[in-house]
This record gives C-alpha cells, structure tokens and sequence, in this order.
C-alpha cells in the first residue's frame, strides 16, 4: 500500500507537470512543437475541440492499435497517461496563468522552461512505475514486432506524426527538431534521479 501511494505520488504529479510543460510551450507554438503536439495542434485548428481534447483522442487511438500490436505494454498507467495529460493542458491555458508570446527572447526562456519541465516531468511520472505512456507504449509494441529498435522506431513514428502535422498545417520551427535532443537527456537523467528517490521513500516508510 505504502509502495503504491508513493508510486502513484510520482506519477500523477509527473502528468500534472507534463501537462504545464505542454500549455507553456502551446504559448509559444510559432517556435515550433514537439512532433505529437503539432499533430495535436493542427487537429485543434482544422476540427475544434482543445487542444488536450485532441491529445486525448490521439492517445487512446494509438492505446487501441498498441492491443492490436503487442498488448503486453497497455495497462492502467497507459490510459491514465492518455486521459489525463491533455485536460492537465487545457487547465493551465483556460486558467491563463501562463505569459504569452511576446516575439522576443523571452519567448525562447520560455520554450526552454518548457522542454525542461517536460523532460523533468517524464522521468518523474515513469520512475513512479504505474506504466508506459500510449505513444512510448506503442513504440515499444511496434519495436518488438518489427524487431528493430526502441531509438529507430521512434525516429520513424514522430517522423510521420511531424509530416502528418505538417501537412495539416500544424506548427512546424526549429524547435520542433530540438526536443529529442535536449528532453531525452534530461529526461534519462531524471528518470534514474526519481527512481533512486522513488526507492529510498519506499525503504524508508518500510523501515520506520
């Protein structure tokens, strides 16, 4: 029970940190988004709905073609993840707490925070262990059926998701190609840091 409190603490404030990271970087979208929010950003502009409606959407499609895949990597974490990140978005930008686009360098300190907090976040609700993420989900299920790897496959599925976005006229920037350059380190690094805290609060509510 102790194991579970702590471990659900981790993921759900990782969401909830995910979410602010998207709505911040959503402030600044002519820089450029990560390839799945300029998915989910030219759906909002061409369809309606939110933004965090569509990335909701998104996430449970791509949920059911993973049960198609490899259905080893959905569990309760994987639709939590696909049904909260998006609403945790869409509170940050109804609240309109968060500064607008200005067109100066602010706007990159911005973006900068943004990918930052998100690469925090990542690691923070994965190290709580409660599951895999519809989109990480699916490319490990896409992975291993095809037998190629993790860092391939992913390069070839954000790719068609940044051409699909593309094509609807979502925001395309520089930044767009920054993100997996400088999330995943942060997010590696995160992730041991929040594993190891993880695990010494769980040893340490044992012991007490």
């Amino acid at each position: 029970m102790r194991e579970k409190i702590v471990s659900y603490s981790f993921f759900f404030l990782g969401l909830l940190l995910f979410g602010f990271a998207n709505a911040i970087a959503v402030k600044v979208k002519y820089l450029g988004l990560h390839p799945w929010e300029v998915l989910n950003v030219a759906l909002f502009q061409h369809l309606g709905f939110t933004i965090g409606t569509w990335s909701v959407i998104v996430g449970l499609l791509f949920v059911v073609i993973s049960w198609f895949v490899n259905r080893k990597y959905i569990n309760v974490g994987t639709f939590l993840n696909a049904l909260l990140i998006g609403p945790f978005m869409d509170m940050f930008l109804w609240l309109d707490i968060l500064p607008s686009a200005t067109n100066t360098s602010l706007d990159y300190l911005n973006l900068a925070a943004s990918v930052i907090i998100g690469g925090i976040a990542g690691g923070l609700y994965v190290a709580g262990g409660v599951g895999a993420g519809p989109r990480d989900g699916f490319m490990l299920a896409l992975s291993e059926r095809l037998n190629a790897s993790v860092s391939r496959t992913r390069i070839v599925v954000e790719c068609a998701i940044l051409g699909i976005g593309y094509v609807l006229g979502g925001p395309i920037f520089i930044a767009t190609f920054f993100y997996t350059f400088i999330m995943s380190p942060i997010f590696q690094v995160t992730l041991r840091f929040f594993q190891r805290m993880r695990n010494n609060l769980i040893e340490a509510k044992v012991t007490a």
